[in-house]
């Protein structure tokens, strides 16, 4: 009886068996296939590249000072009678208004004298004049005979001449000398100092104040060798923008008014001077840069010609990855012109539609299949 269901009991042992290992070889099989399947190619990200002409702007720094400042002086001497205003230390003055009045009535009174002493002078050149009429008339009646020039009234008349001009002169000096009692600003000014009041006595050629003008307002702005480069050729007139951050943040319109023409024996930089028109808006309402303020100046330099602007990662000791037509990796080798911010500015070693390699394996090697990712078609500007 046991035999029996042993020997029933054998052929489902055999073939439960071959089931089993049919099926084992089959796991074993798909698995070899799946693992044959797996793609081992690095995923990059590529970008395709088109050269652009590029802007190149010229960023430097430097200290508003004034166009010129002056040490203001008395040119007649006496009494302070009047001032204006305006005229103290911080005040603001139009170019023309009265600072100060020195008292006249001298000045006045030379000016009524060397007047008397014109029509003096002149009635008396008319007087020789009409003396020399007389002796050239008694003198033709006597055609024979020979008259000397004073006879003939010659020296008196030139000496009567030159006392008119004398006169004439003296009336000019006085006219001028009372004018210069009103001590005029010479331009719109800052008024700086003032050395004088009501009441004091001034002398001729005493230093009475300091002004600045701020009709204009100029910023040295020192150009280093990089930038030198990319400088313009015609620099006199070129737009610039003057500029401040922070709290009293401002912005101003300037002009390129001229290139100092040496290069700083310790800085080796150029140096380059900005105009600013009307710096405290006397006259407008634009905002006040004062003097001493440090500010930023900004303006364009020259425009490059086909050039691809890369951020600084993709480009590692010059060279940057791209992808060939048969997905491999390229290194190009790559001439950097200028650097400004994260990128940098290419000239040479790129061509327009090259597929940049913008997430590099971890070990690139020329060669390597990659795979690529997809991605959206971007020009190097936006990168």
């Amino acid at each position: 009886m046991n035999q029996k269901w042993i020997k029933g009991l054998l052929p489902v042992v055999v073939l439960a068996s071959c089931i089993g290992s049919f099926v084992t070889i089959n796991a074993i099989a798909k698995d070899t296939e799946e693992k044959k399947a797996v793609d081992s190619r690095p995923t990059v990200k590529v970008e395709n590249i088109t050269a652009s002409d590029h802007q190149i702007v010229i960023t430097s720094y430097g200290e508003v000072a004034p166009l010129e400042s002056t040490q203001l002086a008395a040119q007649v001497q006496g009494e302070v009678i009047q001032w204006h205003p305006s005229f103290i230390p911080g005040g603001l003055v139009h170019r023309g208004d009265i600072l100060f009045t020195i008292e006249k009535d001298n000045y006045e009174a030379d000016l009524l004298q060397a007047q008397a002493q014109l029509v003096s002078a002149k009635a008396a050149l008319i007087e020789e004049n009409a003396k020399q009429e007389v002796a050239i008339d008694e003198a033709k009646r006597f055609p024979t005979k020979k008259f000397t020039d004073l006879y003939l009234r010659k020296p008196q008349v030139l000496s009567a001449q030159a006392a008119v001009k004398s006169a004439q002169a003296s009336l000019k000096r006085a006219q001028r000398n009372l004018a210069k009692c009103e001590v005029k600003a010479p331009f719109d000014a800052l008024v700086i100092s003032k050395n004088i009041g009501l009441g004091q006595f001034v002398n001729t050629g005493s230093a009475v104040a300091v002004l600045n003008n701020i009709e204009s307002a100029e910023v040295l702005i020192p150009i280093a060798g990089f930038d030198s480069a990319f400088l313009p050729k015609n620099l006199n007139g070129l737009h610039a923008t003057v500029s401040k951050k922070g709290l009293n943040a401002f912005k101003r319109d300037a002009i390129i008014s001229r290139d100092l023409g040496v290069v700083d024996s310790d800085t080796r930089m150029s140096n380059l001077v900005v105009r600013i028109q009307d710096p405290y808006g006397l006259d407008s309402d634009l905002p006040v840069i004062k003097f001493g303020s440090y500010v930023e100046v900004n303006f364009a330099g020259q425009t490059l010609q086909q050039i691809y602007k890369l951020p600084q990662e993709l480009v590692n000791n010059r060279t940057v990855w791209v992808v060939d037509s048969q997905d491999k990796l390229e290194a190009k080798q790559v001439q950097v012109i200028r650097e400004e911010g994260e990128f940098f500015l290419v000239n040479q070693g790129l061509n327009n539609q090259d597929k940049l390699v913008v997430t590099l394996p971890e070990y690139p090697q020329k060669g390597m299949q990659v795979n690529i990712a997809d991605s959206d078609v971007l020009t190097t500007e936006k990168l």
